[in-house]
């Protein structure tokens, strides 16, 4: 049955990841050497090597955005703790939403190496979040991550991100399945080759 899902293509050339990747770079005129995950001598997968990288300062921020029927947030208006004007959190019947997702995100960020393949182990200094609502059916996850490394942190950013807005959705479903997260994208990266700025 397989196989006449693979429309006459063996299961083996299918799944072959160099197959797959070859046919793929050719297709969009690439060469191994343009992916800094492919190994360009053996044709597979593999982690960038960083040994002869120096350690520097790293930044990355990354934004998720989060789209919600204006009924929900109006209902959670009710639930809502505050310091100076600001709203800090609002809270639903599984408990404060912006404070669990801040967990959730956290310990995602450092767990970013063990989900991502070839993302490296990374001693994360700092991990931060900046969760607002800024209008009546939008809220914005921000989160920072900082290190002294060789490698950037930006995948450690977009995965406490996401997994903070997951856990968002997850507190707020009850009321509402139609909540989306519209997007996740790095806003800003400081360190390495190159700096990002997309504020």
């Amino acid at each position: 049955m397989i196989k006449n899902l693979l429309v006459g293509r063996s299961l083996t050339s299918t799944l072959n990841s160099s197959s797959i990747l070859c046919r793929f770079g050719n297709y969009y005129g690439y060469s191994y050497s343009t992916f800094t995950h492919i190994d360009a001598d053996k044709q597979q997968p593999t982690m960038v090597d960083v040994s002869d990288k120096s350690v520097t300062k790293r930044t990355a921020i990354a934004r998720s955005t989060i789209e919600f029927p204006s009924h929900v947030l109006e209902q959670l208006q009710g639930n809502i703790t505050s310091d100076g004007g600001k709203v800090k959190d609002i809270v639903s019947k599984k408990g404060p939403v912006f404070a669990t997702s801040i967990v959730a995100g956290t310990m995602a960020a450092k767990k970013c190496w063990d989900l991502i393949p070839f993302c490296h182990p990374i001693a994360i200094e700092s991990c931060t979040f900046d969760i607002n609502i800024v209008d009546k059916t939008h809220v914005q996850v921000d989160c920072t991550v900082s290190c002294s490394g060789k490698t950037g942190v930006e995948m450690e950013a977009l995965t406490g991100a996401s997994v903070a807005s997951l856990t968002i959705y997850d507190m707020c479903k009850a009321l509402s399945h139609d909540i989306i997260i519209k997007e996740t994208k790095l806003i800003n990266k400081l360190g390495g080759k190159s700096d990002i700025n997309k504020k």
